[in-house]
């Protein structure tokens, strides 16, 4: 069984909401093509620093890169890192922990 630490639970729900709002934010680019993109150069260092602060270590330093990466390349904005990273975080890496 899964020992869950108070406090745990909510930064888990929080990084959901906040990772598919974020997703989501990421996605607006494709409402106005073409000049959607040249939004990215803006949020592309936002979406980064956001990561790096949702996750510590490892885990947020690289997805920060990968965000930043996603967010900057045109016509990537679909990929939903923020939630992946979620996904790969609490379902994925506790799975290997265990």
């Amino acid at each position: 069984m899964e020992k869950i630490q108070v406090g745990e639970t909510d930064n888990k729900s929080r990084n959901l909401f906040l990772g598919l709002l974020f997703d989501g934010i990421g996605m607006l680019s494709f409402t106005i093509p073409f000049v959607g993109e040249f939004s990215d150069v803006v949020w592309a260092p936002i979406a980064g620093y956001l990561m790096t602060t949702m996750y510590k270590g490892t885990v947020g330093k690289v997805g920060g890169v990968v965000t930043f990466l996603e967010e900057i390349l045109p016509f990537s904005d679909v990929i939903p890192t923020f939630t992946l990273t979620w996904i790969y975080n609490y379902w994925i890496k506790n799975k290997n922990a265990s």
